[in-house]
């Protein structure tokens, strides 16, 4: 049986300063949880196949949205907020957050955009 390990969570996030670099906390089938610390605004994108759950820990995102998927949304800590896939959004740290990601392990950060923030081999925790 493998080894079972609970998560602090500050202490997963005091393990790393970089921002926009996911790093997985842990897999759950086909299932990543991931943990990012984000600053200032992304870029915009989609993903094709896999939706998103971002969950504030720390800060506050905004989540920009087109106006056809609703306009904005700003998540404190403690909310979440599933994004599907298809829906083009950028997320905006205001000014930093932390957010653990929960997504298919097949998601890439900048979904259907490639350029210098894409991540594909992400470092675990």
């Amino acid at each position: 049986m493998p080894k079972l390990n609970k998560v602090n969570l500050t202490a997963a996030f005091a393990t790393f300063t970089e921002t926009w670099s996911p790093r997985i906390g842990g897999d759950i089938n086909e299932f990543q949880i991931k943990l990012a610390k984000l600053e200032g605004e992304f870029n915009w994108h989609h993903h094709d196949n896999e939706d998103e759950l971002f969950l504030v820990t720390r800060g506050r995102l905004r989540m920009q949205l087109r106006a056809e998927n609703g306009g904005d949304v700003v998540l404190e800590p403690g909310e979440y907020m599933i994004v599907p896939h298809g829906v083009e959004h950028c997320p905006k740290a205001e000014p930093t957050c932390e957010v653990v990601l929960l997504e298919r392990n097949s998601t890439v950060n900048t979904g259907n955009v490639e350029n210098e923030r894409t991540i594909r081999d992400l470092n675990r925790i």
